[in-house]
């Protein structure tokens, strides 16, 4: 009788273990799905915004201005801000947050 008893228990306690690895299992794909995936699309996102960036376009930094791109490099662009034309600040290209195309006329 006594051995009867701790077969149901060990079997018992196989079938929680395996509940427990589905449970991580779930957790460990809703984390996934709910934090990892929309990020990663988001920097695929900026990063092609950033690499179709051209000289003459409006951008908005990330601190709020709005400016006319006038030179690119590998990292930096050059942004004139206002209708002053003296004022022209390099930043790195991370800095910006949206970018409005140039209209052709």
């Amino acid at each position: 009788m006594r051995l009867l008893l701790s077969a149901d228990a060990a079997g018992a306690a196989t079938g929680g273990g395996m509940i427990m690895i589905i449970y991580i299992v779930i957790i460990v794909a809703f984390m996934y799905f709910v934090m990892i995936r929309p990020q990663k699309k988001e920097q695929k996102r900026m990063a092609a915004m950033l690499a179709d960036m051209m000289v003459g376009d409006c951008v908005l930094t990330n601190s709020g201005f709005y400016g006319i791109v006038i030179d690119i490099t590998d990292d930096t662009v050059i942004v004139e801000f206002g209708s002053n034309k003296n004022c022209r600040i390099p930043m790195q290209k991370s800095a910006i947050a949206q970018i409005e195309k140039a209209e052709a006329e």
